[in-house]
């Protein structure tokens, strides 16, 4: 243990240094390939022996609090990490492949904030954003693939909110990424008992100003979510979707209904992370929202669609603003073009 230990801290500082968010681990019959994922890129950074790996992998199942005898499911644990200079959560899944298990390892720092304007690329978007939630109730959704800032997004803007006003606020989270300073975080946690529904029932009784739900991830969840949004409560979300008029449809199939969303619904954020270049190098990475409220929003739910009247900015759009104003290179450009 004691070799997979020293390993460990050398590979999350290597991992840090090179400003990673994630850590992969790829198995093969003789040995391990790690892969660090930078700026959104995944790169190779080293290839170790099946024994070092299967010795690491073990290391990290036991002190994450996993079954170390379990390798037929599926597995996630989360440690905290002291490094010299800083402290970061790790959030592991495990994922059964041939004979042995896959690792992933995500890297969240719990010291460094960014600011909400550092988050996004153009003010104009923070400045909309910081709108919607001057409200006292309803519900506000960010919505993108697995690793486009959503969570990031919302612990950051639920700071902002708090250095503003004093709101009692609580959040419903499976894993807690962050720890916030007077913000009532529960873990949900299933095996406990403690489900997003019992979590939220018993967030109610506490008189919040403010639930921040970690992810809405079935039709159970959505409706207690715009629910607890009509009884004078904001209500911060995510969800999966590719863009904001998806995000309708999502919900639509999670079984919430147009009337729902007309009573509750404030504005949908699509968010996507785009690589910024200074002086041709990327340095790092700002998120592009496509933001669906108001008249847009009532149009959307009542045709299904957008009309030719709407001020609606699509990601390819803010795109070709961005490589207009300079902001990314024409690679960045072309490569998210061809996703589209």
């Amino acid at each position: 243990m004691d070799t997979a230990l020293k390993f460990s801290e050398q590979l999350l500082r290597d991992a840090v240094s090179s400003k990673a968010s994630d850590i992969h681990f790829f198995p093969f019959t003789d040995h391990a390939s790690i892969h660090f994922r930078v700026l959104g890129a995944r790169i190779h950074h080293k290839t170790i022996p099946i024994s070092q790996y299967q010795l690491l992998l073990t290391y990290y199942k036991f002190t994450s609090g996993m079954d170390i005898g379990e390798v037929r499911k599926p597995q996630n644990g989360t440690i905290i990490h002291e490094l010299p200079n800083s402290r970061c959560a790790l959030r592991l899944s495990t994922l059964p492949v041939n004979d042995t298990e896959s690792l992933a390892v995500r890297i969240l720092p719990q010291e460094h904030n960014l600011s909400l304007e550092e988050l996004f690329l153009f003010p104009n978007q923070l400045q909309k954003l910081k709108s919607w939630v001057r409200n006292r109730n309803g519900i506000i959704l960010f919505t993108g693939p697995t690793g486009s800032g959503k969570t990031t997004t919302l612990y950051t803007l639920l700071q902002s909110i708090l250095e503003e006003n004093s709101f009692q606020t609580i959040t419903l989270e499976d894993p807690v990424e962050k720890d916030i300073d007077d913000i009532l975080q529960v873990q949900v946690n299933e095996k406990a008992g403690i489900t997003y529904q019992t979590g939220l029932k018993a967030a109610l009784r506490h008189d919040p100003d403010i639930i921040m739900i970690g992810e809405i991830r079935d039709r159970f969840t959505a409706q207690f979510a715009f629910d607890a949004s009509l009884t004078g409560h904001l209500v911060l979300s995510t969800l999966h979707a590719g863009n904001a008029q998806g995000t309708i449809q999502r919900l639509l199939e999670m079984g919430i209904t147009n009337t729902d969303m007309k009573q509750s619904l404030i504005a949908v954020a699509a968010q996507q992370l785009i690589p910024v270049s200074t002086n041709h190098q990327t340095t790092r990475r700002a998120a592009i929202l496509e933001m669906l409220d108001g008249t847009t929003l009532e149009n959307v739910l009542d045709s299904g669609g957008l009309q030719s009247t709407d001020h609606f900015h699509t990601f390819d759009h803010l795109r070709k603003k961005a490589f207009a104003h300079g902001f990314i290179s024409d690679k960045t450009f072309w490569a998210f073009g061809s996703q589209t």
